[in-house]
């Protein structure tokens, strides 16, 4: 169980936050005040849970406490809601959606002796703000960091939180995952899921080892695209700090994170700037189009086991424990396919007698559908998605030079991410914070006239 100083920096992460707006830039202190606490804060279960209300964690904690910060200071000068009526849409179903949800489930779940209860009025708001204070860092990265210095700061951001973390997972590396024990008292996960491959890979104060490859993943990703904006000594110390993130990135012991490293790096530093958000898109269409690939049988899974086991049968038997999962649990999505299951464990498998949960939900795109039906998929992934389309497109309007050379490598940063949400759930702040920025920027292109010249300054302004 966590000690008394994880719910102390709960608590005192509210004061740390207002101290970050009082003395940065507003772009500064809203990355930083979502990003240092998913790096730092306790994970669950340390939470504060309070009547009607989800539980406040080290995610939702800080989008609060941010959000009305924003709001004291900056007011909302600009419209919360996206500008186009499709964004604007998929917002609205992201949040009310869970009302549909509960207004199909007021019945109780019987498996043999075992039931779960049925869900009610206190069920439906606290979905409902759950998924508002989920979405969040969406709405606030739109109308803040939608600028060229908002975009460098997410990118830097990214870079140097990267840089730090690399610390304390080589130590965990070298010791072993300890120092969530060593300062919170308890330990986040499964350790021996931590053991791979005769050693040790970090987790430090996350979920699991897989967040932490996949945030050095975007730390690689981000150093490159900061090395193209730069020249001569500063390019060569960005390169050598991306190879040195590149040695880390091998030493957390995750196939799936090193392939992604392997694959964007050429990405983000040789393509232009089109061409990168073609792969984007392109990748953020296969990854949104999986459960009704894999419904239609389309989905070559037995090639796909049959590579895995060529890497490693450790990681094939994973797999294939994945995929059957996935397949239950799509049947039992299927009886409730529009608007899902709910809360409560209702959309697992539970052993009639002993009441366990025998299903295992991994990947975020099977968690949705199971708990918010197809329209709570639909309007996720939509919104993650829905940027990296709108930049492809209003991108064509625009000359080469009109185009942030940070544009492309956070586009494909997430469609990445994307992909990863099949077979894990590695949906962070740091998703939300870039599909805002990404959106943000789409639609201020669609007022911007191209330029045949030298780039000129914007002259954004970011307000709430």
């Amino acid at each position: 169980m966590p000690n008394g100083l994880a719910y102390l920096m709960l608590a005192v992460w509210p004061l740390v936050t207002l101290v970050m707006f009082r003395r940065w830039p507003i772009e500064r202190a809203l990355i930083w005040s979502l990003l240092g606490a998913y790096m730092f804060l306790p994970p669950p279960p340390a939470a504060f849970d309070f009547p009607m209300m989800p539980p406040l964690t080290k995610e939702s904690l800080p989008s609060v406490v941010t959000f009305a910060i924003c709001l004291f200071y900056y007011g909302r000068q600009a419209p919360l809601l996206p500008r186009g009526r499709l964004a604007k849409a998929l917002v609205l179903l992201f949040i009310f959606s869970p009302i549909a949800t509960v207004l199909g489930n007021t019945e109780p779940v019987f498996y043999g002796n075992i039931g779960l209860p049925a869900l009610g009025l206190k069920d439906m708001v606290a979905l409902v703000l759950l998924q508002f204070i989920l979405i969040l860092p969406f709405l606030m990265a739109r109308q803040i960091l939608a600028t060229p210095q908002g975009l460098r700061e997410l990118v830097g951001a990214l870079f140097i939180g990267g840089m730090i973390y690399s610390l304390p997972m080589l130590l965990e590396v070298r010791l072993s995952p300890q120092l969530n024990i060593w300062i919170y008292g308890y330990f986040q996960h499964n350790f021996e899921q931590m053991i791979r491959d005769g050693g040790f890979r970090p987790i430090v104060f996350m979920y699991h080892g897989l967040w932490v490859a996949f945030f050095t993943v975007m730390a690689i990703t981000c150093a490159i695209a900061l090395a193209r904006e730069a020249d001569g000594r500063h390019r060569i110390i960005l390169i050598g700090a991306a190879l040195y993130l590149g040695l880390v990135l091998v030493l957390c012991k995750s196939l799936g994170s090193l392939i992604y490293g392997i694959y964007l790096a050429p990405l983000a530093l040789l393509l232009p700037v089109r061409m990168q958000l073609r792969i984007a898109a392109l990748m953020a269409l296969v990854a949104i189009s999986y459960p009704v690939l894999k419904g239609a049988g389309l989905v070559p899974v037995d090639w796909i086991l049959e590579q895995a086991g060529r890497a490693s049968s450790e990681r094939a038997n994973s797999l294939h424990f994945r995929l059957e999962n996935e397949d239950i649990l799509m049947e039992r999505a299927y009886l409730k396919p529009l608007f899902g299951w709910g809360s409560w464990g209702r959309n697992h498998i539970l052993n009639p007698t002993t009441g366990i949960i025998e299903t295992i939900t991994d990947g975020r795109w099977i968690i949705l559908i199971g708990i918010y039906g197809w329209a709570g998929y639909m309007a996720e992934f939509g919104l993650i998605i829905l940027p990296i389309l709108m930049l492809l497109i209003n991108s064509r309007r625009l000359g080469r030079h009109d185009l942030s050379p940070l544009l492309g490598p956070v586009a494909l940063l997430l469609a990445i991410n994307l992909i990863d949400m099949l077979p894990n759930a590695t949906l962070t702040p740091m998703t939300w914070l870039f599909a805002g920025t990404l959106l943000g920027i789409a639609e201020k292109m669609r007022d911007q006239k191209p330029s045949r010249k030298a780039p000129r300054s914007l002259g954004w302004r970011p307000v709430m």
